[in-house]
C-alpha cells in the first residue's frame, strides 16, 4: 500500500465524518439543542477534507511496471514531454491528470483455435507463398511499451495499440514474408529463414511507433484441405517406391548370394576333381613304379611268371591237363589257403637209366 492510497483512504474518512457530523448537528438543531461546538468542528473537519483533497489530487504513485502521461491543462502542448517514473510524483491538483500506461511484457496471439488468441474464433494469418498455396499461420507477438516512448505511444495511439498497430502490422509483415518461399521450403528448409526475416521487420516497424518487440512466435502452420491431401498421396508414393527399392535391393543381395554359393560349389569341385587328378596320379606313378619292379624280376627269373599265374588260378582249379603227348590224367587236390603248392603236386616218377648190357 503506497502513501497515496492511504491519504486518499483518509481523506474518504473524514468526508464521511462531516457528513455525518452536518447530520448530526441538523437533528440537534431541530430538537433545539445547541450546536455551535459541532458547526465549529465540521467547519474545521471540511476544512481538512478539503486541503488533504487536494493534496490527494496532486500525488500519484507510479508502479514499477507502469509508466505516467500527464495531461496539462496549462502546459503549452498539453501535456508533459516527460513521463512519470516510479514512485510518488506531484501534479498540479485539477490542472493535471494521469494516464497509465504498462511498460511490463504483453502478447498478442493470432490463433486458429477459438480460445486462444485475443479475438475470439479463427484469428490465424492466411498467407500465400510464391508457388500459389494458401497456408494458415498460428503466430504470437511478444513485445512492450518503450519506457522513454510513452508520450508518443499516447499521442499517436492511445490505448489502441494493440489491436490498431500490433496486430495490422504483425499479419501484414507473415503475408509478405510467407510470399517470398515455397511451400515446401516454409514447412522445412526455410522455415527459421521465414521466422527470423518476420522478427527482424516487425521489430523494425514496431520500435518506429514506441513498442519494442522482444520476440515472435511462429506456433503452427497449416495447410488447405487439397494441399494436405496431395502430401499425403505424395508421402505415400514415396513410401511406396523406397519399399520397392528396398524390395530390387533384397533380390539384389540375394542374386549376390546365390552367385557366391553357386563360386563356391565351383570352387570346390574343381578343387575335389585336382584332388582326385592329383590321386589318381600318385596311383599311376605307382602302378607304373610296381610295373618296373615286377619286369626287373621276371627279367631276373623267367619262372616268376608260371608261379604267379599258378598261385593266381590255384583255389579254383580241381583238374590239371598235362602236356597232349602224356597220357596221364591226374586229379588236383583242394588247396587250402596257405597250403604249399609244391606240397600238393605229384612227384615226377625218376626216369630210369639203361643199365649198360654186358658185353658177350
Amino acid at each position: 500500500m503506497n502513501f497515496s492510497s492511504v491519504l486518499q483512504g483518509l481523506v474518504a474518512f473524514l468526508w464521511i465524518a462531516v457528513v455525518g457530523m452536518i447530520i448530526l448537528a441538523v437533528v440537534r438543531a431541530a430538537r433545539g439543542y445547541k450546536v455551535r461546538t459541532l458547526s465549529v468542528a465540521v467547519l474545521v473537519t471540511a476544512i481538512l477534507a478539503v486541503v488533504l483533497t487536494t493534496i490527494s489530487a496532486g500525488l500519484v504513485f507510479i508502479q514499477p511496471e507502469e509508466r505516467g502521461v500527464v495531461i496539462s491543462a496549462i502546459a503549452e502542448d498539453g501535456y508533459r514531454r516527460e513521463p512519470l517514473q516510479p514512485g510518488l510524483n506531484w501534479i498540479i491538483p485539477y490542472f493535471e491528470s494521469v494516464v497509465r500506461y504498462p511498460i511490463s511484457r504483453q502478447t498478442y496471439t493470432m490463433s486458429i483455435a477459438p480460445s486462444e488468441g485475443q479475438i475470439q474464433g479463427d484469428d490465424s494469418v492466411a498467407a500465400r507463398t510464391s508457388d500459389g498455396q494458401e497456408i494458415f499461420l498460428d503466430a504470437s507477438v511478444i513485445y512492450a511499451i518503450d519506457p522513454a516512448e510513452v508520450v508518443k505511444v499516447h499521442i499517436d495511439w492511445q490505448n489502441r495499440y494493440t489491436q490498431e498497430l500490433v496486430r495490422p502490422i504483425s499479419r501484414g509483415i507473415i503475408r509478405d514474408a510467407v510470399s517470398q518461399f515455397r511451400v515446401e521450403e516454409v514447412v522445412s528448409s526455410k522455415r527459421f529463414e521465414l521466422q527470423e526475416f518476420i522478427t527482424e521487420r516487425t521489430k523494425e516497424m514496431l520500435a518506429q511507433n514506441g513498442l519494442m518487440m522482444t520476440d515472435f512466435v511462429l506456433r503452427n502452420i497449416q495447410f488447405s484441405q487439397e494441399y494436405a491431401a496431395s502430401v499425403e498421396q505424395k508421402q505415400i508414393a514415396e513410401q511406396q517406391a523406397q519399399q520397392a527399392r528396398f524390395v530390387v535391393e533384397q533380390r539384389r543381395q540375394e542374386a549376390d548370394q546365390a552367385r557366391e554359393v553357386a563360386k563356391g560349389q565351383r570352387d570346390a569341385s574343381i578343387t575335389i576333381a585336382e584332388g582326385k587328378a592329383e590321386a589318381r596320379l600318385i596311383e599311376a606313378d605307382a602302378e607304373a613304379k610296381a610295373l618296373l619292379l615286377v619286369a626287373d624280376a621276371l627279367r631276373d627269373n623267367s619262372d616268376l611268371l608260371t608261379y604267379t599265374y599258378i598261385t593266381k588260378i590255384a583255389p579254383g582249379v580241381q583238374v590239371m591237363l598235362l602236356p597232349s603227348d602224356n597220357q596221364f590224367l591226374f586229379p588236383l587236390p583242394t588247396l587250402e589257403p596257405g597250403s604249399n603248392l609244391q606240397s600238393v603236386l605229384p612227384t615226377p616218377m625218376p626216369t630210369p637209366v639203361p643199365t649198360p648190357e654186358a658185353t658177350p
